[in-house]
């Protein structure tokens, strides 16, 4: 009976083993047949622009008001040259809709398509610098063959691809390899999550399709890593398939994009802001600012929450947030599941237009001056600070009810140091107002009688926004 026990588990575990292997996809003798047919389908970009540069000549410049200026103006009047690049694409529809990176075609005035052995003029339908995505139309009545995008979630890593562009201007290049990773986050985009294959990607081959096995494009080629500028290192990176179909839908419905806006600004939730919060782990998103006027602002969110979900998905990160965000449709209402004051709470708010927001407009606006008085020592952390000043406010256009201390001195010794900077504004210790440095001092020293080992302060930073920043004492 056990010899009867022992043949049938063999069997068993044979014919599981058997059926796995019969499930398994093969590894491909060639890809010819895929590429013949795909071939079609991919097409190479080249583009135009006028370059201005006002170089002069001569190796000196004339003071204003020189009468040698009038003399040798000549010399110095602006030249132009035109400049060309190169990049690669894919048609969508057989009215010759073709989607490729924004960088392909950025501030291009001429853009060709070369189909095959034709070219072709081609107009930009709508393009977004956030996503480097852009959708071209060719200038033409002929009927092309197009490919579909597949369900790039289901891309597993060690899965096989195949590269179909333009590297170095030779069109029609084809390499393989695999998914190295997936969701890689390189800070190239506002929502990366690129796809990270080994198949050969060069100069060229951006905005050109990756294709799995079927032939669906699931994703669409656009960065490599190429230390000092050298070729392929088998580190290319890819927009997922699901991720940029919803962008291009819009950029072909409305020439724009239309995101979600929350009106938040956030943070990553660390070990030590966990264990000031009493959360188990460093998930989720930590608000540390919100918009005037907003939908967070409107829907009650404040500084300090913890964005633990977002419309039924988790927040694994700080950086999934955006990302969920954006992907929702303006002006749906969403749920939050928000940690504040150690206890989960859940807020309901109608998601705005990220693009119409003054946040958008703005984002890329600084100010960055600080000015030294009074230095007052704050021993504990072994930094230097004095109190804020309406010229502070002023110049730096804050809040003008902003209380706090600014940071003059970091002691290399501080377990503040690399961590905060000269100028940054601190206006809260473990959300207790700070409103001078000797009331700072005394602060901080009733947070180490009580034996806590962690400070959590909140900042105004050299860029004007508020941060939160979790500090050991020991």
């Amino acid at each position: 009976m056990k010899l009867f026990k022992k043949i049938l588990l063999t069997f068993l575990v044979f014919n599981f083993g058997f059926i796995n292997f019969l499930n398994a996809k093969p590894i491909p003798d060639s890809f010819a047949d895929l590429a013949e047919k795909l071939m079609p389908s991919v097409v190479n970009i080249s583009t135009t622009q006028t370059i201005k540069t006002n170089a002069n000549p001569l190796p000196f410049q004339f003071p204003p008001g020189s009468p040698f200026e009038e003399m040798f103006k000549d010399y110095n009047k602006p030249t132009e040259r035109k400049a060309s690049s190169l990049g690669s694409g894919f048609i969508i529809n057989k009215n010759g809709t073709i989607i490729t990176n924004n960088h392909v075609i950025n501030n291009a005035e001429d853009i060709v398509v070369r189909v095959g052995a034709k070219e072709y003029k081609a107009k930009v339908l709508g393009a977004d610098p956030y996503s480097d995505l852009a959708v071209l139309k060719i200038d033409t009545n002929e009927k092309f063959t197009p490919v579909k995008f597949g369900n790039s979630d289901k891309a597993r890593v060690g899965d096989w691809v195949v590269a179909i562009g333009n590297p170095f201007g030779l069109g029609g290049t084809v390499t393989s390899g695999i998914i190295s990773a997936r969701n890689r986050d390189i800070n190239l985009t506002r929502y990366d999550d690129f796809i990270q294959t080994d198949a050969s990607i060069n100069q060229g081959n951006s905005g050109g399709p990756l294709f799995n096995l079927d032939g669906d494009v699931i994703g669409i080629n656009t960065a490599i890593i190429a230390p000092g500028q050298s070729g392929s290192i088998g580190i290319g990176f890819a927009i997922p398939a699901n991720a940029a179909s919803n962008v291009i839908t819009q950029l072909i419905q409305y020439g724009e994009t239309k995101r979600g806006w929350l009106g938040v600004r956030i943070q990553q939730v660390t070990k030590e802001i966990a264990d000031v919060e009493k959360l188990k782990n460093t998930k989720g998103a930590l608000v540390a600012s919100v918009g005037e006027k907003s939908p967070a602002e409107k829907a009650g969110l404040k500084a300090g929450d913890i964005i633990l979900k977002f419309d039924g998905k988790n927040v694994d990160t700080m950086r999934a947030l955006p990302k969920l965000v954006s992907n929702t449709e303006v002006g749906k209402t969403v749920e939050l599941e928000i940690w504040r004051n150690k206890k989960l709470i859940t807020k309901k708010l109608t998601l705005g237009r990220l693009e119409s927001s003054d946040d958008f407009k703005a984002e890329n606006e600084k100010t960055k001056e600080g000015i030294k008085e009074e230095d007052s020592d704050i021993e504990t952390l072994n930094i230097k600070v004095r109190n804020i000043t309406a010229k502070d406010i002023k110049d730096r256009k804050l809040n003008k009810n902003l209380k706090g201390v600014v940071i003059t001195n970091i002691s290399n010794k501080s377990v503040v140091a690399g961590m905060l900077r000269e100028g940054d504004i601190i206006i809260e210790v473990q959300k207790n107002k700070v409103l001078n440095s000797k009331q700072l001092n005394q602060l901080i020293e009733s947070i180490y009688k009580k034996g806590e080992q962690t400070l959590l302060l909140t900042i105004i930073n050299s860029d004007n926004q508020r941060r939160y920043l979790g500090v050991k004492t020991n």
